[in-house]
């Protein structure tokens, strides 16, 4: 897709003259934290009033940051949490800036919120509104402002329901943006605080993610993340305040400049956040764009209903999954051609207690899609673009795949006929049991999938088959236990040729 035009053709700023943001403060007060104890850190926290900044960096590249001279946004990830992470392409939504901020500020992928371009034709914000509004609702005291270079998210993102919603003049751009959270934040008593920098985008689209422009841009931007950050530790209160501070992106650039397509460099966004349960330099590869709205909402203390939808879970609450551990076991291509070859990616190897039974699978073909195997988005997709694996939106850090059609690229024998099998998950006889896993299957016949479940040993027994497209989602299976079984365990088949692909994450079995 064609770059849309920069937004605005404000030159780029110059380095602006701010207090150095303290590494010291952020650092010593997460040694504390940690050399109290986990509980000791709920407890502390608990007594202290909860509160959120988001900065968003439009167009920033997590990679380009580290090249940077950025050391304010270095301090931040020395003092807290860095996790990189990868959006959708085309034809969920394209990768502009309507659908990415839309997605971080709601909490919701584009197939819910509907924002397909910087037009937000058909947006669902009534459905899915944004996590101010949501705050706002339910707990109307908070308070809530939000300020913007770009217009149209606090024109238009943000609701009427949120306490301050500022769109910066176009002739103050970021210069702007940056002084009036500063004085809020230093004047007023904000519960949360969204404020958005727009000038790195503007670099992006002039001179390319390649350039020296750019990286100029990120080191003017994140000398106004400093100062934004010096007035939360400036407040006179601070000392009685918990607080939660969050710096993400909504797509990244190509080096030539521009972004909308389906490559992994405009797909790039990231979250850096630190806040009491985030350990000092950690990195993380779970974490997903919605994943700030829900952070947000989390640690002012609002429930997150089941009723709203979220596709977003908290960052202070990860969830663990068997195939993430496997991302230190990963391995380089072999067959592919496409993924770079320093790219690290791929394995056969299954996590502890699952196996996989290739026992029928056919010979030959690509080496990294012989039979289910494990992969990130990053190497995936880069097999080859545009072919909807960009759309793999709900599957987080490591997840199985069987990709016949990518198998299908080098000579084989056979079909593909391969069987992840699960651990077994203790079960209750006569209960009624929940399989949950996270799927998305792409169908050209004669492909199938299917999901099957035995138990203590007993003969397998088809629960789901897949024989058509099914978007990426959480499926959610009532299984009627067997009287006297104790274990279950699922088998996921996946029978095809040169056909598509299936993925399955995040698989357990719990109680109804």
């Amino acid at each position: 897709m064609t770059a849309l035009p920069p937004r605005t053709p404000t030159p780029l700023l110059s380095e602006v003259s701010v207090p150095r943001l303290s590494r010291r403060s952020f650092l010593v007060s997460a040694a504390v934290a940690a050399s109290a104890g986990p509980l000791a850190t709920v407890a502390q926290a608990a007594t202290r009033t909860p509160k959120v900044l988001v900065i968003g960096l439009d167009g920033a590249l997590l990679s380009r940051i580290k090249d940077a001279d950025a050391p304010h946004l270095d301090a931040l990830m020395s003092a807290g949490l860095t996790a990189p992470s990868s959006i959708y392409a085309n034809p969920l939504a394209p990768t502009l800036s309507g659908p990415g901020w839309s997605t971080i500020i709601t909490g919701v992928w584009p197939d819910k919120h509907n924002v397909k371009d910087n037009a937000f034709t058909g947006a669902r914000f009534t459905q899915y509104p944004d996590f101010l509004t949501r705050a706002e609702t339910a707990k109307p005291a908070l308070s809530t402002y939000a300020v913007a270079s770009w217009a149209p998210i606090t024109d238009t993102v943000f609701s009427a329901k949120v306490d301050t919603r500022v769109s910066t003049p176009s002739a103050e751009y970021d210069t702007g943006t940056a002084s009036r959270a500063v004085a809020r934040l230093r004047d007023g008593n904000p519960d949360a605080v969204f404020a958005h920098l727009d000038n790195i985008d503007h670099a992006g689209h002039t001179y390319g993610a390649a350039s020296q422009q750019y990286l100029d841009a990120i080191h003017g931007a994140d000398a106004q993340v400093g100062q934004i950050v010096a007035a939360v530790e400036a407040r006179p209160t601070y000392a009685a305040e918990d607080w939660l501070i969050m710096v993400t992106a909504d797509h990244g650039h190509t080096d030539a400049g521009g972004h909308g397509g389906s490559t992994l460099q405009e797909r790039q966004t990231f979250l850096i956040a630190t806040g009491p349960t985030l350990a000092p330099g950690s990195v993380r590869y779970d974490v997903k764009m919605p994943d700030v709205a829900a952070s947000a909402l989390v640690h002012l203390g609002v429930s997150l209903d089941p009723a709203w939808g979220l596709d977003g879970r908290p960052v202070q609450q990860p969830g663990p999954d068997d195939f993430d551990a496997l991302r230190g076991t990963l391995a380089t291509r072999v067959d592919e051609t496409g993924v770079p070859a320093a790219t690290v990616g791929f394995t056969h190897t299954p996590p502890p207690g699952w196996s996989v039974d290739n026992s029928a699978m056919g010979g030959g073909g690509v080496t990294e899609w012989r039979g289910w195997s494990f992969t990130t988005d990053e190497f995936w997709t880069q097999a080859q673009r545009d072919q909807n694996r960009e759309c793999n939106i709900r599957a987080r850090d490591v997840f199985a795949v069987a990709d016949g059609d990518e198998w299908a690229d080098k000579a084989f024998t056979g079909t593909f006929d391969s069987t992840l099998v699960s651990p077994a998950y203790p079960v209750t006889g006569g209960g009624t049991a929940v399989l949950t896993y996270t799927t998305y299957y792409r169908h050209e016949a004669p492909q199938k999938g299917e999901v099957l479940v035995s138990y203590d040993g007993g003969t397998p027994s088809s629960v789901r088959t897949y024989t058509t497209d099914v978007s990426s989602r959480t499926e959610t299976i009532a299984l009627q236990v067997p009287a006297g079984a104790t274990s279950a365990r699922v088998r996921f088949r996946y029978t095809g040729g040169n056909n598509w692909y299936w993925v399955i994450d995040g698989v357990g079995i719990g109680r109804s």
